[in-house]
């Protein structure tokens, strides 16, 4: 049903250009990904039921994963072997499954932010550019979450070569899971919760980054109009007229602030619950995989790959977060150093000035708190909120450390 799939589209009609972790994200997850709005009543029908046999996937391996950790509770290298993929299971079957409820929602928040919001290369050249290496640390997170996916590849040619079966994740099965009538279906499943784990790790952070780096552009771009309009009207020297012509033009800007704003709360409502979560089982996921990364490094390379790559995807959303947190924070005080001060001293219209100053005023005043997106409300998605949650992860290993 990938050909189902929303496809973005500018306002001209065209496909939106997406960049490859998104693409990547919309044909490997079926279960986030929301449909074409025409999608008929059996593709809706198949796609909704593929997702309820996902989430009965996603049980059964919760179950297997919880049975091993309960079996090797009184070993605690054992118990940390299974811990991370544990963790990372509940939190992406979390987030996963309540996206795949709220799909509509989704595609229509995409649907606006290529409307309205999103920054193309042949209109903003240099704004598209500063996007482009906003979102560098993004592109290579999701390398590094592809390695870590093809580390599982090398668990079936191991089997092979030592004659073994064992499963892709650490688990303890009700029965004999190593039967090959039983081995092989299992493993495929193991497979299919992989990519979809994987896909939604860097496809959603990638989302996001989109997102908000190009309302921060669009906010950066509001900036740079109501300076260059006060600019222009100064040129004219018009001494009746300049305090209506920039009244109307700060109104016009004023409006889009407002747009703004008010997609960026679409955003917030959209991921503020899978944000988090996400946080909130980073600083255990991270603690589970440096300890299994520093006490064997050799021996659980994967465990490495993996804790990059969780380690880069917090940095890399805690620096775009602080980007907005900045651009948004500055907005007051672009509105008070937008030359009105000069267009008043410019004007003999007296009420007009007066006027346009209660209009700065409000401006300034609306501006006066910052835009940023927050987890349920708890915390903000900044550079401060991802340090603290590190700090917490390594006391979390020095104490395990100390019981080894």
């Amino acid at each position: 049903m990938s050909f189902h799939r929303y496809r973005p589209r500018l306002p001209g009609g065209e496909l939106a250009p997406m960049p490859w972790p998104v693409s990547l994200y919309r044909v490997l997850n079926h279960v986030a990904w929301p449909l074409e709005a025409e999608s008929g009543r059996w593709t809706v029908f198949l796609d909704r039921l593929t997702i309820f046999l996902g989430f009965l996937v996603f049980c059964e391996h919760n179950e297997v994963d919880f049975h091993y950790l309960i079996a090797n509770r009184q070993d605690m290298d054992n118990l940390l072997t299974g811990l991370p993929t544990y963790l990372i299971l509940v939190e992406m079957q979390i987030r996963c499954f309540q996206l795949a409820w709220h799909k509509d929602r989704f595609r229509a928040l995409l649907q606006r932010f290529y409307a309205e919001i999103y920054v193309s290369e042949e209109m903003e050249p240099h704004l598209f550019a500063s996007i482009q290496r906003q979102m560098l640390a993004t592109r290579v997170n999701s390398t590094v979450y592809l390695l870590a996916l093809f580390n599982f590849f090398l668990v079936p040619v191991t089997n092979v070569i030592y004659h073994r079966r064992e499963m892709l994740y650490k688990q303890v099965y009700p029965f004999d899971n190593t039967q090959l009538h039983f081995f092989i279906p299992l493993l495929v499943l193991n497979f299919w919760v992989g990519f979809i784990i994987t896909s939604m790790l860097f496809g959603e952070l990638n989302i996001m980054g989109e997102l908000m780096m190009h309302l921060n552009a669009r906010y950066v771009q509001l900036g740079q109009d109501l300076r260059r309009s006060a600019q222009m009207l100064l040129k004219k020297r018009s001494s009746l007229n300049v305090a209506i012509a920039y009244r109307l033009v700060l109104t016009h800007i004023l409006r889009r602030n407002a747009a703004l704003r008010d997609f960026g709360q679409r955003v917030e409502k959209e991921f503020t619950l899978r944000i988090f979560v996400m946080f909130a089982f980073s600083a255990g996921l991270l603690c589970a995989l440096f300890f299994k990364a520093f006490t064997n490094p050799w021996g659980n390379v994967t465990y490495i790959v993996w804790f990059l790559a969780k380690f880069m995807e917090l940095l890399a959303l805690g620096m775009l977060g602080s980007i907005l947190l900045k651009t948004t924070d500055e907005l007051g005080m672009m509105y008070y150093t937008a030359d009105w001060e000069q267009v008043i001293h410019q004007s003999d219209n007296v009420g007009e000035n007066v006027k346009l100053m209660k209009l700065v005023t409000l401006a300034i005043q609306l501006n006066s708190r910052p835009f940023f997106i927050t987890g349920l409300n708890y915390f903000r998605v900044s550079l401060t909120a991802v340090l603290k949650i590190i700090q917490g992860a390594f006391s979390y290993f020095t104490f395990l450390n100390s019981m080894r």
